[in-house]
């Protein structure tokens, strides 16, 4: 198969161009691929295209062509190739086409992947990129079970700047303007298959792999008819030839049929002249030679007259049996066309109903998964809300018991303060009613120390 991919970004070109590559063993041909591993090999076009890079401007199509001429010179490109990326626009498409007539490998068919613009924002604007695997989710189709966390080795998951959706319609827009004249151009060319590029890979693979196979069986079938439709043309032709070389002989055969009865004729005369002179017969005799002359003479008309008839009839027949041979040949064409026809239409009213059918069970999967997906989403913000709101509640518990805790210390503390001013002012209060009490004491003990002398001076005295 020799084929062209046409979609817009987000239509899954790649995807299924790995697929088809892998089914019908022919090589999938990106001219982005091309182009990289051109300058990486440093060929002469790899050259070319790198000091134009370098220059900051756009590969030219030449040499994109030249690349592309060269790949195809590959082995694995004689059974086929599948062309991603290229062409972009009705120029390239007209350069491509003049490429591969003139080494023999023309496109057989050009594959639109249809998909609806809003569902192509949703693709790639929902499109989330693993930092660390590189493994892709999307947010509405295929969203991560951990919210913002890859499944797979549970790296942070990227919003890449491509897929930003002011980045997407720009991109959109660009497709929209330059390559979606093609369809039109293809179309033209009786080349161009559409298919609905939505709901699972599997069946979107499945109703390619049938659109191709239908082209290829049209193809078969064109090849057939082809000699048929030779050996008709060729067959009358020869008719034409025979009937045209087989006059000539047929009216020389009757000339040399004619000549020997001439010839008798004439053999006759010097007989009857031989018997006249030598035998010198009565004058009856030469009226019998001259009457003789006369009826070989009607003899050689009337069979004269009896081969052209035949010439004439044989002539007659065989234009009756190219008449009918053209006619039956003819029938025969046209009854195959037919056929062919009736076998086309009746594959492409199967194929429509097939995509019919097909569409249908793709939108209600698409929105059955879309409300899927919406209730995932629903549900995840759901969740994450109730975590936030159950984190918020244990935040707030945390930080009530913190400052209760905070609260019971300081009335601690104030306490502990309270009570050590009171035991001091205790303290203080009793060292000052010590203070007091030993005063007193040695103020009595002052006042009682002259008595005491003067009470021992009198017991001394007494003593005495």
């Amino acid at each position: 198969m020799r084929i062209v991919l046409l979609g817009a970004p987000g239509s899954g070109k790649g995807t299924q161009g790995k697929q088809l590559s892998e089914k019908y063993h022919i090589p999938q041909i990106s001219t982005g691929d091309l182009l990289r591993a051109a300058v990486a090999a440093e060929s002469p076009l790899g050259l070319r295209a790198k000091a134009a890079m370098d220059a900051g401007q756009l590969v030219s199509d030449d040499i994109v062509l030249g690349m592309i001429e060269e790949r195809l010179a590959q082995p694995d490109s004689k059974d086929g190739f599948i062309l991603d990326g290229f062409p972009r626009n009705i120029p390239q498409a007209e350069a491509l086409d003049l490429l591969l007539m003139r080494i023999g490998k023309p496109l057989q068919a050009s594959l639109l992947m249809d998909v609806d613009f809003d569902l192509l924002m949703q693709r790639l604007t929902g499109r989330r990129t693993c930092e660390s695997c590189s493994q892709v989710f999307n947010v509405y189709t295929s969203p991560s079970k951990l919210e913002g966390r890859c499944d797979s080795c549970g790296g942070n998951l990227r919003h890449r700047g491509d897929d930003r959706e002011e980045t997407i319609e720009n991109r959109l827009k660009v497709y929209e303007a330059q390559t979606a004249p093609l369809v039109e151009y293809y179309r033209g060319q009786s080349k161009l298959r559409t298919v609905e590029a939505i709901g699972e890979i599997a069946d979107i693979f499945n109703s390619i792999c049938g659109l191709l196979d239908a082209v290829h069986e049209e193809e078969l079938q064109r090849a057939k008819d082809v000699p048929a439709e030779v050996e008709a043309i060729a067959a009358a032709v020869t008719e034409k030839l025979s009937e045209a070389t087989g006059e000539k002989p047929m009216k020389k055969a009757a000339k040399k049929k004619a000549t020997p009865k001439k010839k008798a004729a004439a053999k006759k005369k010097p007989v009857t002249k031989k018997k006249v002179v030598a035998k010198k017969k009565v004058a009856t005799k030469k009226k019998a030679a001259a009457k003789k002359k006369v009826v070989a003479k009607k003899k050689v008309a009337t069979k004269k007259k009896v081969a052209k008839k035949k010439v004439a009839t044989k002539k007659k027949a065989a234009k009756k049996k190219v008449a009918t041979k053209k006619k039956v040949a003819k029938k025969k064409v046209a009854t195959k066309k037919k056929a062919v026809k009736k076998k086309v239409a009746t594959k492409k009213k199967a194929a429509k109903k097939k995509v019919a059918t097909k569409k249908k069970a793709v939108k209600k999967k698409v929105a059955t998964k879309k409300k899927a997906a919406k209730k995932k989403v629903a549900t995840k913000k759901k969740a994450a809300k109730k975590k936030v709101a159950t984190k918020k509640k244990v935040a707030k518990k945390k930080v009530a018991t913190k400052k209760k805790a905070a609260k019971k210390k300081v009335v601690k503390k104030k306490v502990a303060a309270k009570k050590k001013v009171a035991k001091k002012k205790v303290a203080t209060k009793k060292k000052a009613a010590k203070k007091k009490v030993v005063k007193k004491k040695v103020a009595a003990k002052k006042k009682a120390a002259p008595k005491k002398k003067a009470a021992k001076k009198k017991a001394a005295k007494k003593k005495k």
